[in-house]
């Protein structure tokens, strides 16, 4: 199956008290070229998630994206003896000093105590990033089906594109090959006369060599191995797309032939009709060329 290299997927996952969110997007690209934005505080991250990702596809521009939180509630709550300690000794002297001055105060709760500020603390345990990498990791594959499930759907639309431009061209190559069976009787005519013009205007000319030369412009003008090399370029890219991806390199050289042909025939053609079905190929090339761009 063909695959383009334009995708995207987003995940979210959670364990070991952490959660994270994945953004991992592609465009087209010469070769393969990853970008990764990843926590370094997670030893070995970073080179787990670009062999995954090296893996998993051949071309394109990627782009991963990896955010890691820590869970708001992971921590155990511990009390702070010295701040305690220091809030029981100025109740105690808050007391004294009221009952110097003949108040009296109500009893105080340990709720209350433990409300005050600094007396109970969150303690956070060291994170087991060993653990974390392989949760991470795990879910990797995931994201990744995901991924190339929405490049494969690009990729199906991209190659019924490149089918039809396919057809167009074939359809061109065919009219190509009619006008130049209809030029082929005219050349011949006009050969014939500019023969006849020469022996009558040139004294002593080997009629037999001007024949030759004729002949070779007329061989020269000939357009019917650049025809058939289209149709050998149209079965080509045909097959190369039933292969599916990775084909992208050799659909764009083979492009470069395509275009290599129609400049050849534009420049063979000696017809109006000719001239224009060729320059309908060049558009219809280089709109495909555009497309191959895209195929992974």
């Amino acid at each position: 199956m063909l695959e383009s290299m334009t995708g995207y997927a987003a995940l979210k996952g959670d364990a070991i008290g952490h959660n994270w969110t994945w953004d991992l997007r592609s465009v087209n690209a010469k070769g393969l070229d990853l970008r990764l934005r990843v926590p370094d505080w997670i030893e070995g991250l970073e080179p787990a998630l670009r062999s995954g990702l090296s893996k998993s596809m051949a071309r394109g521009s990627v782009n991963l994206s990896l955010r890691v939180q820590r869970d708001e509630e992971q921590g155990t709550l511990t009390v702070n003896q010295v701040q305690l300690s220091a809030v029981l000794d100025a109740l105690a002297d808050a007391e004294t000093l009221a009952i110097d001055k003949g108040v009296g105060l109500a009893p105080s709760k340990a709720s209350d105590l433990l409300n005050l500020r600094g007396v109970l603390e969150t303690s956070v345990e060291d994170t087991d990033t060993k653990a974390l990498l392989a949760a991470i990791t795990a879910q990797l594959p995931v994201l990744l089906e995901s991924f190339k499930d929405m490049r494969r759907k690009e990729g199906v639309a991209l190659e019924a594109v490149l089918l039809d431009q396919l057809e167009q061209i074939e359809e061109l190559t065919a009219q190509a090959a009619e006008a130049a069976r209809a030029r082929r009787a005219e050349s011949a005519t006009i050969l014939r006369t500019n023969l006849a013009r020469v022996l009558d205007n040139s004294d002593g000319a080997d009629e037999t060599r001007v024949a030759q030369e004729l002949a070779m412009l007329a061989v020269k003008a000939d357009v019917m191995e650049e025809l058939d090399r289209l149709r050998a370029h149209v079965a080509a890219a045909r097959d190369l797309l039933a292969q599916g991806s990775p084909v992208g390199r050799k659909l764009d050289f083979l492009m470069q032939e395509f275009n290599r042909e129609a400049n050849t025939l534009c420049s063979k053609a000696q017809s109006v009709d000719l001239t224009r079905i060729g320059l309908d190929l060049k558009a219809v090339i280089d709109q495909m060329r555009e497309q191959v761009q895209n195929v992974e």
